[in-house]
């Protein structure tokens, strides 16, 4: 079984602002989500959001702060999944809580080094 990234990505400034009993209700979404795809044994890490601040370090140690909010898709977590092929993977991405909001994953498979 091969391992597979999924990249959560959002557009920054159409994101949904919830209130707390809305959100509350998107990150049951995203647990049950989870659960479901854990329920199959195909969940190798949950994965986790990442944070709105950064930093870009680029050839020759320059250092600057990122992500850049002026750009259109904001990668917002990821998660680990096991599948037998890019298209099992992708249909467990089908469900994907994000794609209710506009967002969309990403699916990669994790290459061995």
């Amino acid at each position: 079984m091969k391992e597979f990234l999924f990249v959560y990505r959002n557009d920054y400034k159409a994101a949904p602002r919830p209130s707390a009993e809305e959100g509350q209700a998107i990150m049951k979404n995203w647990i049950d989500w989870m659960e479901a795809i854990a329920e199959k044994g195909k969940l190798s890490d949950r994965g986790n959001p990442l944070g709105s601040e950064g930093k870009v370090i680029r050839a020759n140690n320059i250092i600057t702060n990122g992500p850049y909010t002026e750009i259109k898709e904001l990668i917002g977590g990821y998660t680990l999944v096991k599948a037998d092929s890019i298209d099992e993977a992708a249909e467990l991405a089908k469900g994907c809580p994000i794609l209710e909001v506009g967002g969309n994953v990403e699916v990669r498979e994790i290459a061995a080094m």
